[in-house]
């Protein structure tokens, strides 16, 4: 009887799990065209996901080129020919955060370097102090890693 009751409690769990995707995004690409077709691929899943009753427990971390995307002053810092294209992203990780749940990470370490102050972020972007930190967290936590490079 114990054993049926623990295997029944095996497929029941098992089943439950497998009822969410984890993955962390991790993006340190400068290619505006490739961020912004990337994260609305991102967005498509999430929206294919929940369409079959899976959740999708993402994060994203931005590092590289990647960050500019979260500068409130983005105009300021990327080429001309990339402004559609990152005010699309940017408004892709707004929707993602705010209506989705999903974490947004930048690295500090690559804002310093692109000249974004953490006052020109976004409000809703949490900063790391070494966003490869958090990617290796949530590998370890069992996240499936989705380059964008």
């Amino acid at each position: 009887m114990m054993k049926i009751i623990f295997f029944t409690l095996f497929i029941f769990f098992g089943a439950s799990q497998a009822q969410e995707y984890k993955a962390v995004f991790d993006c340190s690409s400068s290619d505006a065209v490739y961020i912004d077709s990337r994260l609305m691929v991102m967005e498509k899943t999430i929206d294919m996901l929940e369409k079959d009753s899976i959740k999708a427990n993402f994060v994203l971390t931005l590092h590289g080129g990647c960050v500019p995307m979260v500068s409130k002053r983005f105009t300021d810092i990327i080429p001309k020919k990339d402004i559609n294209h990152i005010a699309k992203a940017q408004e892709t990780i707004t929707r993602l955060s705010e209506k989705r749940g999903i974490e947004i990470i930048a690295c500090a370490m690559s804002l310093k370097y692109n000249a974004i102050e953490q006052k020109d972020v976004l409000p809703f972007v949490k900063i790391s102090e070494n966003s490869f930190i958090d990617t290796i967290k949530y590998q370890n936590l069992g996240y499936a890693l989705m380059p964008l490079k």
